[in-house]
């Protein structure tokens, strides 16, 4: 089974590398899967509306602008995100929750707790390209997260990731 380091010494040229900033805050601490995107700030109304489908082993990257003024994600939204089959979220903003979230059978990377919920204006696009810290990260991309960080491919590898 491979890893990230692994994924980096046979595919450097393909992969971008997250910076290090995030944070992990699900049951599951690999997760891998094609990307969709949600762009929002402040306002997670996109984000529940994309874990309310079918996720069908796909990783929802929210660009949240680095916010640390409300949480993106909550227990709610977790459950209903790992329900639905979706892997893993990496969120450039902050989860609340997180007692709870540590148990949800989902990959969820963020940058920081914090108690506030978001404002729900219906704000907020889908899938497409987002930049977070270590590059752009585009919907249809494949995604990699384990203990040693987060790479973006653009496609699926041929390798065996998953635990």
């Amino acid at each position: 089974m491979a890893s990230l380091p692994d994924l980096c010494d046979d595919y450097s040229d393909q992969l971008i590398l997250l910076q290090p900033l995030f944070q992990d805050f699900g049951a599951r601490q690999r997760f891998s899967g094609p990307i969709s995107t949600v762009k929002c700030f402040e306002d997670n109304s996109r984000v529940k509306e994309a874990l309310a489908e079918a996720g069908n082993g796909r990783v929802l990257v929210v660009d949240g602008g680095g916010s640390q003024r409300c949480a993106l994600l909550g227990d709610m939204l977790a459950g209903m995100g790992a329900d639905n089959g979706w892997q893993g979220l990496v969120i450039y903003g902050c989860v609340r929750d997180v007692e709870i979230t540590r148990e949800i059978d989902l990959g969820i990377r963020a940058l920081a707790p914090f108690p506030i919920k978001s404002h729900k204006r219906g704000e907020g696009q889908r899938d497409i390209p987002v930049q977070l810290p270590g590059g752009l990260v585009q919907p249809g991309q494949h995604l990699y997260a384990d203990e040693n960080g987060i790479g973006i491919a653009p496609s699926a590898l041929p390798v065996h990731f998953h635990s």
